[in-house]
């Protein structure tokens, strides 16, 4: 079964996403799986007003208790106690 097969038009997904300008910052962010309007054949995330293809490159889970999950054992617990501003 190919990545794509694993997701169906109009689910809701979540995705770690890093921010493209400090790459430091990552969050998890919902998403909905869509056939690419480009291309009918290819599935893809649309995230941000913006389609990416479906592919391998993105961490893709079903539920936000699992992306959380993985987003803790990538990026460790937040230290919000030590933040000043």
């Amino acid at each position: 079964m190919g990545y794509n097969e694993l997701f169906l038009p109009g689910q809701i997904v979540y995705v770690i996403i890093r921010n493209p300008h400090s790459q430091s910052v990552a969050n998890v962010q919902q998403a909905a799986v869509v056939h690419h309007p480009e291309n009918l054949n290819q599935m893809a995330l649309f995230l941000y007003e913006t389609y990416y293809p479906l592919t391998e490159e993105f961490a893709v889970y079903a539920s936000r208790d699992e992306a959380e999950a993985a987003y803790q054992d990538a990026f460790g617990l937040a230290e919000i106690e030590d933040f000043y501003g």
